[in-house]
Parts: C-alpha cells; sequence; structure tokens
C-alpha cells in the first residue's frame, strides 16, 4: 500500500509509461487502423459506417427527445441549450468509456498469441482499444459541434477546451483499461461485470436528467461515481459553455493522472505471469 503511494514509485511509472508509449506509437496507431479497417471489412459500404452508425445514433436521439417527447429545456442563462445537447454532451464521452472498457476486459485473453511472444510489447494491446473508442468519440463530438453551430448559429468558447479534456479522459481511459486487461486474465467474468455496469451505469450518471431531480438521499451516489466527473466536465464545455463544476475539473484531473499511473502499476506487476495464465 504504501510503495502504491509513493510519489517517487508514480512518478517513475509515469515516466516509464510515457516513454513506452512514446516508442511504440507506429505499432499501437497501426493496429488501431487496423482494428479499424476490420471491423467494416468486406461490407459493401465499408468505411462509411465509421460516420453512418454515430450519425444514426444521433439522429434517433434528436427525433426521439426533441420531436417525440419535446422535452422542455434551454433558453436561460442556467440551461442554454436544448435537452438534445444536454444528453449528448454527457452520453458520448460516457459510450467511449464504455466501449473501451468492454474491449480491455478481455484484450489480453483475445491475444494470447501475442503476449506469449516474448518480444512483442502487450502494454500497447489496452491503449489501441482507448485510440479506437476515442476515435470513435471525435466522429460523435464533430456532429454534435455541427448541430449546435445549426441550431443556435454559435458555438460556446468553451468548445476549444475538448482537446484537453479529451487529454484527460484518454489517461482515465488508459489506466482503467490496464487494470481491467490486468485483472480480466485472471478473473475472465470482468467482461461480463462490465457489460452489465455499461448498461446500467449510465442510469448511475447525470445524462438523463439533472443532478437536483435526484431526491437528497440518494443525490450522494452521483458525488461517490468516480465517472460523473467525466460527465460534468463535458457539460461544461459541450452544454453550459462556463465552469458551472469547476471542481469537478480538479477532480477529474487528480483522477484521471492517478489511475493512469496507478493502473499502469498493476499491469506492470501482473503482466509476470500472464503466459503462465493463459
Amino acid at each position: 500500500m504504501l510503495k502504491a503511494l509513493s510519489p517517487r514509485g508514480n512518478l517513475q511509472a509515469f515516466y516509464e509509461l510515457t516513454l513506452l508509449l512514446t516508442k511504440y506509437r507506429q505499432l499501437t496507431l497501426e493496429m488501431a487502423r487496423r482494428e479499424l479497417s476490420d471491423r467494416y471489412a468486406g461490407q459493401f459500404f465499408g468505411a462509411f459506417w465509421t460516420i453512418g452508425h454515430p450519425l444514426t445514433l444521433m439522429l434517433v436521439f434528436v427525433f426521439i427527445f426533441g420531436f417525440v417527447f419535446k422535452m422542455k429545456l434551454g433558453g436561460t442563462h442556467e440551461m442554454p441549450l436544448d435537452y438534445t445537447t444536454y444528453l449528448l454532451s454527457g452520453l458520448i464521452p460516457w459510450l467511449a468509456f464504455a466501449e473501451s472498457m468492454s474491449k480491455a476486459s478481455s484484450v489480453i485473453v483475445g491475444n494470447a498469441n501475442l503476449v506469449k511472444q516474448v518480444v512483442f510489447p502487450i502494454e500497447v494491446l489496452p491503449v489501441k482499444g482507448v485510440i479506437v473508442s476515442i476515435f470513435t468519440q471525435c466522429i460523435f463530438l464533430g456532429l454534435l459541434t455541427v448541430y449546435v453551430l445549426v441550431s443556435q448559429q454559435t458555438l460556446h468558447w468553451t468548445y476549444a477546451l475538448i482537446p484537453v479534456l479529451t487529454f484527460l479522459q484518454v489517461l482515465a481511459m488508459i489506466g482503467v483499461s490496464y487494470i481491467l486487461s490486468a485483472i480480466g486474465v485472471y478473473f475472465r467474468d470482468v467482461k461480463d461485470f462490465v457489460q452489465v455496469f455499461s448498461t446500467v451505469g449510465v442510469y448511475l450518471m447525470p445524462i438523463f436528467y439533472l443532478p437536483e431531480a435526484v431526491p437528497k438521499v440518494f443525490r450522494v451516489a452521483l458525488y461517490a461515481n468516480p465517472f460523473s466527473y467525466l460527465i460534468w466536465c463535458y457539460q461544461d464545455v459541450l452544454y453550459f459553455g462556463r465552469f458551472v463544476h469547476g471542481w469537478a475539473w480538479l477532480i477529474f484531473a487528480a483522477m484521471s493522472l492517478g489511475v493512469f499511473v496507478i493502473g499502469y502499476r498493476l499491469f506492470r506487476k501482473l503482466k509476470l505471469m500472464f503466459g503462465n495464465v493463459l
């Protein structure tokens, strides 16, 4: 426990992982590119579905909440944009995070042949899933930006912070992916727990509803959920256009850096026995 909290050990691990990912960046990007191309290989529309899937999903949400349920939200200083934007500003990052966790939970087991090769840097396997998920998120964010620009004829200045927030999210996703991929080797049920959490988790965060709508006795669950801080940060950037949840940025930044280092340290420790377990 003391070693895990050691600032010197964490700084060394951060430097080591940064150096490793930089060294194998071409390999990681190529594996991510191949996963994207293989996903739609042999299909008639091919790479079109890279944009087609996110676009279709967004159009469904716009239609359901904009024309069917007609959720009344927006037009005030406190809630400046419509409900569709509020919903998507939290749902988009969660979908990417959930996808990366799903990929990570079985990535080592699914690539056992590569893991058993002594010369192969297995640290890149969880990271390539993160890159694929972030690529999809970037398409979602681009489509949401177009939607806001068309519907509001303007964009908040906070959209310029998307790269900063995405970087912090990537750090968190890499750290969580290392944890899940390492534990998934020894406990194969991890992928099922992740699948259930990905489905249920969306209702445990302020994505479909406002935090004020939650009874006070249950509201503590929102603040206990670490993923809520990711959602609040993205809502500040994409929906509110100001730092409504300034404290969430500090907490999320600290958690991202922490899980990035701790996740790698756990992976580094457990990977020594991967070959024997697989």
